[in-house]
């Protein structure tokens, strides 16, 4: 995968110092944070079997139910995470498991 010199761009605006880049509110932990609530997202679609804001299969008694706050302790601190709950609580996600906070 490769990404394009203008979303780059894109992301990279307004950062100016280093800790616009690295810093405890820089770019890099906010990206990390996005990407792992976009890849929670992606799991309970595939637990579902179907697309966040469409409708629900006749089939499926299962259904979306918010997010819960979760804060994962690394190597850049603190990273405050929602993860995608569903009615049932039969989504066990596989990127952040339950329990885990490392």
């Amino acid at each position: 995968m490769t990404i394009s010199k203008e979303i780059l761009d894109e992301l990279l605006k307004g950062v100016e110092r280093p800790e616009d880049l690295l810093g405890d509110a820089g770019l890099m932990k906010e990206l990390k944070i996005k990407l792992m609530e976009r890849m929670l997202g992606a799991e309970l679609t595939a637990h579902l079997g179907y697309e966040d804001g469409e409708s629900a299969p006749p089939s499926q008694p299962n259904r979306r139910n918010g997010t819960s706050a979760k804060v994962l302790k690394g190597q850049d601190g603190e990273l405050p995470v929602a993860i995608p709950r569903d009615r049932d609580s039969s989504f066990e996600p596989e990127l952040v498991k339950k329990g885990q906070t490392r």
